[in-house]
């Protein structure tokens, strides 16, 4: 009997979708060869744009260390401008998780580097950083295994 595909949340730019804060993607043609072949179906997810920000917006980064801080109040996402976005980082961060739990989804394959996706880089204080961005963090705390991915590759 054949296993039905697994299902994996996947950021939506790396399968090609303009959501970057410039409006590009990060397309990654053998992150979805690799997927199909080891029978996972990918579910988009963009959590900037789930939680309210438009397509192009602002750069942003976490305000001083982590996203571990922002999720416990203590710090906050702040664009190139100084405006506040925590509220949308962390609403993207929630429906992630709900998508995940919507779909028996249990692993996300995220945009490395992205202070919303990123796995073991994020942007922090202006500048990149060891340590996962909001939505990595809360999609593992809630048990979803995370594996960061760079893209752009054919």
């Amino acid at each position: 009997m054949e296993q039905p595909p697994e299902p994996v949340l996947v950021s939506a730019c790396l399968l090609g979708r303009e959501c970057r804060y410039d409006a590009r993607h990060n397309r990654d043609s053998v992150l979805e060869r690799e997927l199909a072949a080891r029978g996972m179906t990918a579910i988009p997810f963009c959590p900037e744009e789930h939680g309210g920000l438009g397509t192009p917006r602002p750069p942003a980064w976490i305000e001083r260390t982590s996203a571990s801080a922002v999720l416990d109040g203590k710090e906050r996402v702040l664009t190139d401008a100084g405006v506040d976005v925590t509220a949308p980082f962390v609403a993207g961060a929630a429906g992630a998780l709900e998508t995940c739990e919507l779909h028996g989804i249990r692993r996300a394959f995220l945009k490395e580097r992205s202070p919303s996706c990123g796995v073991c880089n994020t942007h922090a204080g202006g500048k990149l950083v060891a340590g996962p961005g909001v939505t990595a963090e809360w999609l593992a705390r809630h048990g979803i295994a995370t594996e960061g991915v760079e893209g752009r590759r054919e």
